[in-house]
């Protein structure tokens, strides 16, 4: 099953929640995990994903149908295909993100042509 746009961002916020609430306790091979609807309202106020509750909780299920996450405890875990996915993702992203620095480090090495265009201008 292919993932949507919105699960995949599901995926990968969850997957930066961990890793930021796991990172100081890497040395003390401790792991913390979240429940659902702790997940949902975090997620909710940062105003990055602009879903009504139910539509998450609905991607969140469609995750678990997917065996993309499951719940042990009612806490939130990655199943080894989540992992999967998720790496894929960050792969992908990684690709934005080398492009977006290479182009901020290098300079054209040919003498460009400036221009002055108000339609141009204004879309960029």
């Amino acid at each position: 099953m292919k993932l949507s746009r919105v699960q995949k961002l599901v995926l990968y916020a969850l997957g930066e929640f961990y890793a930021s609430l796991n990172h100081p306790l890497l040395e003390k091979n401790l792991h913390l995990r979240t429940s659902k609807i702790t997940f949902i309202e975090l997620l909710l106020s940062s105003k990055i994903i602009a879903k009504q509750e139910r539509a998450v909780y609905k991607n969140l299920e469609d995750l678990e149908k997917s065996k993309m996450i499951e719940y042990n405890h009612r806490m939130i875990k990655f199943t080894d295909k989540g992992l999967g996915e998720l790496k894929k993702i960050e792969q992908e992203i990684k690709k934005f993100s080398e492009i977006t620095s290479h182009f901020q480090k290098e300079k054209p090495k040919r003498a460009l042509q400036t221009t002055i265009d108000n339609e141009i201008s204004s879309k960029i």
